[in-house]
């Protein structure tokens, strides 16, 4: 498959490096023995192999996005940070953009992100144990500039004791609002507790943080024991948060396909609306495994028509 990393390794004199080529760039992979997610037994060398196995599904819908990650060197059960700036020691071929840091904790005027363009850069950063990817809903063109917003999306979490089972009810209702305002949104899950609806926004000239902000309010007004469109904390116990504000251009959103930091390997993994109505709520987590089998079977369920849709799906 277009997204398997060349088995034609050679082994550095370190036991713990591999000398790997992906397409046509060199890597040294490291400690791929290492477990990652201790409950699962799943390693590094398995995170690798998922991410260069997903990479054609994948690469799509990061492909010219700035790229934030979460990294846990020492599995998901030790210490982990968030990453912006790509690492210091980041290959050259690695494609970067320079993007303004407005608001930054750490008194930066710029932040240099790395842009997953292709498979080498997406090895690359699982082999930094960057299990995590997450990216905004905007690209930027050749030059490094940033383009306007091309995705909407609406985040959905569940304060406890409300479920995923509650994120579905509000996920079928926002779909009926879309399509009333003639968009349409592809669901996925989060890979943790909740979900997401992304939805195509390219060449809109509506901005899509004041839409969504004005559709989670109706939403709440409409249905006030079930849906918050508000981030405080009071107000979530038993709801749904409807949050449009990830729609900000400096947030970023758990990109389709990524693993997720939890005691086995999640993934953020895209649905039909047809799973989305009638899949018990407990069969809505996936795994890297079950994702593999899934888009062998089904292709990738958010691919838009011009690149050959997934059809209906599961």
């Amino acid at each position: 498959m277009a997204g398997e990393v060349a088995d034609n390794t050679d082994r550095t004199d370190s036991t713990d490096k591999v000398r790997v080529r992906v397409g046509h760039r060199e890597l040294t992979l490291t400690n791929l023995g290492k477990v990652l997610y201790p409950q699962a037994g799943f390693t590094k060398a398995e995170v690798i192999d998922y991410y260069s196995r997903v990479a054609p599904y994948m690469l799509p819908h990061i492909e010219g996005r700035p790229l934030t990650v979460k990294r846990y060197p020492e599995g998901v059960d030790g210490l982990f940070f968030f990453e912006k700036n790509r690492p210091p020691h980041t290959p050259s071929w690695v494609r970067t953009a320079r993007l303004p840091a407005p608001g930054s904790t750490k008194g930066r005027g710029t932040i240099d992100y790395a842009i997953v363009d292709d498979l080498p850069t997406l090895v690359y950063f699982a082999g930094l144990a960057a299990l995590e990817l997450h990216t905004p809903m905007w690209r930027v063109d050749d030059e490094g500039q940033a383009l306007p917003p091309d995705i909407m999306v609406f985040d959905l979490d569940p304060g406890p004791p409300a479920t995923i089972e509650e994120c579905r009810r509000v996920a079928l209702r926002l779909r009926e609002a879309l399509r009333e305002d003639g968009l349409d949104g592809c669901p996925k899950t989060s890979g943790n507790k909740g979900m997401q609806v992304y939805v195509p926004w390219a060449g809109r000239e509506e901005d899509a943080s004041a839409y969504a902000k004005a559709l989670a309010q109706r939403l709440e007004k409409e249905r006030p024991g079930e849906i918050v469109s508000q981030m405080a904390k009071r107000l979530r116990p038993g709801k749904v948060l409807i949050d449009w504000s990830q729609n900000n251009p400096a947030k970023t959103t758990i990109a389709p396909y990524s693993l997720r930091a939890n005691a086995t390997p999640t993934v953020s993994t895209p649905l039909t609306w047809e799973e989305v109505e009638n899949t018990p709520p407990e069969d809505l987590v996936f795994t890297a495994g079950d994702v593999l089998e899934r888009v062998e079977r089904f292709g990738d369920l958010m691919a838009p028509p011009e690149r050959g849709g997934a059809g209906e799906g599961p």
